[in-house]
């Protein structure tokens, strides 16, 4: 065996000349620091309406791209630039990428509580741009991405890396923009970091499947969400309810799931029934308007609403619970001790279930808002809602249709006008009975409420250019 020649150029311990060799300095001689990060801010001392115009008009000079008149005529009508401006309203402009790179000009100057970018036709690389920017700059509080069908995969990335990074991000509104499967994992990762996020709409998002599932996964860890809006998504009775109840038995930081317009079921109900009865508080608002839930489906409630102790909120309605559906209500209701509005418009009742809604009524000392309206309610329903006024001392509004019925007897028309006007005053009684215990407790009495109950309408690698500098100097900080 041959004996191991060395390294390169080594004969009997000597280097040949010109052989490479390795040094290293003396201690001293060795230079250490850190470079402070460049300042977003530091173009906003000072500044006033002229000059946050002129710089904008200089940057679409510079990137052939159009004015915006509507843009200028907001910055003309800035008043006070600290610390936040109200709204900056650019719905409906068409933002491709150059008209976004020039509105950086006024974001690394100045703050917006609302950022309205509805419908402004939004590709992926003027998407990705804006949510740099409104992420380094930290523009908005609250964000409307709603309506932008064409941000894809990247645009998602920066919306979620934007999540994820922003302290001042509360609202996101991102109605009608699609969030598909291969842009989903990025939302959900962002979610999973409790970030500022309170509210986030996703209505019409094309979230049925994977992304759902990634999202409801996700949420199981957030603690800062309180608001989670789906309507719209053609979320089904088996796998997405799935997913949304297993949610539920994990998060108790969601207060408001509006499912409204989805097709929810009575297998989907007793998912969601099955997660809130693992909750001790949590949610406060539950919206399952037009879900198709049957009677069957307020059995599942029905045994529920005894253990669900912080829901204040429940709207059903436009589904076809029918009067056995709301007997079935009534048992759980009255050994509720939170529910403070129910919603139950268009839910197909006739008198015989408003007879039952009426028992609730008389038995309940906390209930302040009811919705019956769209249904067939006529002297037989409407006499035992009024005399079950007369016992309750908490509802401030009974909402029912203003037009009196069709009866056989057509006395009875003007007997259902003597009731409806009947009722009301009981409310009003009831209003001036709250308003007076809380006039002695220096408090405004509670309002009846809204939330929920109403109608069924809803609410890759870094680019280069400008941007690239953005998040080259946001990762330095």
């Amino acid at each position: 065996m041959e004996p191991n020649p060395g390294p390169p150029g080594a004969e009997d311990g000597r280097l040949r000349p010109g052989a490479k060799r390795v040094t290293f300095p003396s201690d001293e001689d060795i230079v250490s620091g850190a470079v402070e990060p460049k300042d977003p801010w530091r173009h906003a001392q000072n500044v006033t309406v002229e000059e946050i115009i002129s710089a904008y008009k200089q940057a679409c000079q510079k990137l052939s791209c159009k004015q915006i008149p509507k843009l200028l005529k907001q910055i003309q009508d800035f008043k006070d630039l600290a610390p936040r401006i109200d709204c900056l309203d650019l719905k409906g402009e068409k933002l491709d990428y150059k008209a976004c790179e020039a509105l950086e000009e006024i974001f690394k100057r100045v703050q917006f509580k609302i950022v309205d970018l509805e419908q402004t036709s939004l590709d992926e690389d003027g998407a990705s741009a804006l949510f740099d920017m409104i992420e380094y700059y930290e523009s908005a509080t609250h964000l409307n991405i709603s309506c932008n069908k064409h941000i894809g995969t990247r645009g998602w990335q920066a919306a979620a890396h934007m999540m994820r990074k922003t302290n001042c991000l509360q609202y996101l509104d991102a109605r009608g923009t699609p969030l598909l499967d291969h842009s989903a994992p990025f939302v959900a990762r962002a979610l999973r970091i409790s970030s500022s996020l309170v509210v986030l709409h996703l209505e019409n998002a094309s979230l049925s499947g994977r992304p759902l599932m990634l999202l409801a996964t996700a949420l199981k860890m957030n603690v800062t969400l309180r608001e989670l809006y789906l309507a719209d998504n053609k979320l089904n009775g088996l796998q997405d309810a799935a997913q949304l109840g297993n949610l539920l038995k994990f998060n108790c930081s969601i207060q408001i799931l509006d499912l409204r317009n989805n097709h929810i079921l009575d297998s989907g109900l007793a998912y969601l029934c099955e997660g809130l009865r693992e909750q001790r508080r949590g949610l406060v608002t539950l919206v399952l308007w037009n879900n198709q839930v049957t009677q069957a489906g307020t059995a599942y409630l029905g045994v529920t609403l005894p253990h669900a102790q912080s829901l204040e909120t429940l709207n059903l309605g436009h589904n076809p619970i029918g009067n056995e559906g709301v007997r079935n209500l009534k048992t759980g209701l009255i050994g509720n001790r939170s529910v403070l509005r129910l919603g139950l418009a268009s839910t197909k009742l006739t008198c015989e279930g408003a007879v039952a809604v009426a028992e609730f009524i008389a038995e309940s000392p906390r209930l302040l808002r009811l919705d019956l309206r769209e249904n067939e309610i006529k002297t037989g329903g409407l006499m035992a809602l009024a005399l079950a006024l007369k016992v309750n001392q908490s509802l401030l509004r009974l909402d029912l249709d203003r037009d009196p019925k069709k009866e056989a007897v057509k006395s009875f028309i003007e007997t259902q006008r003597a009731l409806l006007a009947e009722i009301q005053s009981g409310c009003k009684r009831n209003f001036a009975l709250a308003r007076e215990r809380h006039e002695g407790e220096t408090q405004p009495p509670p309002p009846p409420g809204t939330a929920g109950i109403g109608g069924g309408d809803g609410r890759g690698p870094r680019r280069g250019g400008a941007a690239m500098g953005r998040r080259t100097e946001r990762s330095g900080q």
